[in-house]
């Protein structure tokens, strides 16, 4: 039986481990030292660390634990990142024969030039790190708002059921920009609901679904008639007929200023 649990790192970040009461793997830590209190606590041993991208609140405590529990570090092919050991992009497999599972890599460029992220079925799940997140999306950093909406495509293609495990606690931010897209979105209205109710008990609202994202998240919505008409409102311009990359910009830039 495999776990999949959150560890807080910084303001707001997930460093995700999946365990069976023994082993763990970490994805995307930017801080060992709750890393490091989460093993000790549940008196797990470590058998690898795997990377999304290279921004620093990923990355920040790899070599740390890759030196203390000298594991291997798996990451994007087409970004440096520290103490990597095995480069990885789109149609590589990871092997964890300690959890005996297998995890395909997937490319997700946009949010940084290389991102990846790593596909599980057993248990079933996505980490996606900054490309998707609960009812949002990552900034442009290094690639082309055509990258980004192409790997948010991809994700959005997997099975309704896929869980979700995005590295940012910014669901409920990322709603308030959403009912500004889709107010007469009633699904989103249940999850800003939702999303409440576990934000006051102090929970996370991750993972999320592709089913659920799908449902309220305005970047996997870019067809939505009323998504394009709040589009069209707030810049004043008519978009081109049919062209959901060109929604897709001015919702990613809006959603920059937004309050």
């Amino acid at each position: 039986m495999l776990n999949v649990f959150p560890i807080p790192a910084f303001k707001d970040n997930y460093i995700w481990a999946l365990h069976d009461q023994q082993h763990a793997v970490v994805v995307d830590p930017g801080d060992a030292a709750p890393v490091r209190a989460f093993l000790a606590a549940h008196q797990l041993r470590l058998a690898a660390i795997l990377c999304t991208h290279h921004h620093h609140d990923h990355v920040g405590g790899i070599c740390e634990l890759a030196e203390v529990y000298n594991v291997p570090v798996y990451g994007p092919q087409r970004e440096i990142i520290p103490c990597l050991s095995h480069a990885v992009g789109e149609g590589d497999v990871v092997q964890i024969a300690q959890l005996g599972i297998s995890l395909n890599v997937l490319d997700i460029p946009g949010h940084t030039r290389g991102h990846i992220a790593f596909r599980s079925t057993t248990p079933a799940g996505i980490f996606c790190g900054d490309t998707l997140f609960g009812c949002g999306c990552g900034r442009l950093f290094e690639g082309t708002p055509a990258q980004l909406f192409d790997s948010l495509q991809r994700l959005a293609s997997l099975p309704d059921d896929t869980p979700v495990y995005c590295t940012h606690e910014y669901t409920a931010a990322n709603i308030r920009f959403a009912l500004a897209c889709e107010p007469g979105n009633n699904r989103l209205r249940q999850r800003e609901h939702d999303t409440r109710a576990l934000r006051e008990l102090g929970l996370p609202t991750l993972p999320s679904s592709i089913a659920l994202e799908k449902a309220t998240n305005p970047f996997l919505r870019c067809a939505s008639p009323e998504i394009i008409r709040s589009i069209e409102q707030q810049t004043g311009a008519k978009l081109p007929h049919g062209d959901e990359v060109a929604a897709f910009t001015s919702l990613r830039e809006w959603r920059n200023n937004f309050g």
